[in-house]
């Protein structure tokens, strides 16, 4: 096996660059260095490549805020929900996106969000989050919902600090995402993302690229949805470490092991102005932050396109070459 697959969105700086994360790669194709954002080369190495494994065309998801209502001022959390789902739903940046489901139309539903109780965590890690999936779906809170299709985006408050592996928020570290299966076999999806910020202390907390932290949030789960969206399975891999075929749960993922969000992040250091940006929607009623993601057809990088790639420019869903 090759570098273990990216599930995570980190800056590369310090201790907490990428995590490691499994997979072999692509050949390139032809690079179209006009259509990159921010004018940065085109980088065909990093091409995704179709293992084969879950994607979610029809994609459903809700935001539950961990921390408890004194954590969360309800302009926050609106301001978050709305721009989320517009974003997520936004037929310009679902443009760039459907070359990974062979041109086909794709779409997202948000179901309303929820405060969840408890007093904010000092520090929040992978074994927390899914301890507490595990528990919202034992207690049936999560019932209702098409849990084949959805992602249950945790929200963290401001100040707490995000952990998974050795790496921390603290570190550049502003979200990951996963899934976890109940003892009845059920899989249940998830991603969790820092309330990234400059604390009160100078130090930045997650990845922040924009001038209000809600914002920030934003663009890390538009980055976290997309690549649950395309690599639905892909901590099924990592948890499969070598076995020969842990590939096979892998949706699209570059050779680098990166996801359709990642390598578009650590091509823009230091200036993550030219991949993080507010973006007019579609429907002329606004803007929205988002993180540009990673598109095959332009070998780099891509913004909302009036119109989707044709076939011969995307990928498609080519299968990696087995060795």
């Amino acid at each position: 096996m090759g570098p273990r697959p990216l599930n995570v969105v980190v800056r590369r700086r310090g201790p907490g660059r990428r995590p490691e994360r499994p997979v072999t790669g692509v050949p390139a194709g032809r690079a179209q260095p006009e259509m990159i954002a921010g004018g940065l080369p085109p980088t065909p190495d990093h091409d995704l490549q179709y293992h084969g494994g879950k994607t979610i065309r029809s994609l459903a998801f809700t935001n539950l805020y961990v921390g408890g209502a004194q954590a969360w001022n309800p302009g926050l959390r609106q301001n978050i929900d709305a721009a989320l789902a517009a974003a997520m739903s936004d037929a310009h940046l679902n443009n760039v996106m459907m070359q990974y489901f062979a041109n086909q139309s794709i779409a997202s539903t948000f179901t309303p969000s929820r405060v969840l109780p408890g007093a904010p965590p000092a520090t929040f890690s992978q074994a927390d989050v899914e301890a507490l999936v595990g528990q919202l779906y034992a207690r049936g809170q999560l019932t209702g919902f098409d849990l084949g299709a959805t992602v249950f985006d945790f929200m963290l408050p401001s100040g707490t600090v995000l952990t998974i592996d050795s790496s921390t928020s603290l570190q550049g570290l502003g979200g990951f995402h996963g899934s976890v299966h109940p003892p009845d076999g059920t899989t249940v999806y998830y991603a969790v993302g820092v309330f990234s910020e400059v604390l009160p202390d100078g130090r930045t907390n997650g990845i922040v690229a924009f001038n209000a932290p809600w914002k920030n949030v934003v663009a890390t789960f538009y980055h976290e949805l997309n690549e649950a969206r395309t690599d639905a399975d892909v901590e099924d891999a990592i948890r499969a470490g070598n076995d020969p075929g842990a590939d096979r749960f892998l949706g699209w993922v570059s050779p680098q092991g990166e996801e359709c969000g990642d390598f578009p992040v650590f091509e823009a250091e230091p200036d993550l102005s030219l991949v993080m940006q507010e973006v007019p929607l579609t429907d002329g009623s606004g803007t929205v932050p988002v993180q540009f993601q990673y598109s095959d057809a332009v070998h780099g990088p891509e913004g909302p396109i009036p119109a989707p790639h044709t076939a011969g420019r995307s990928q498609k869903h080519r299968r990696k070459r087995r060795r």
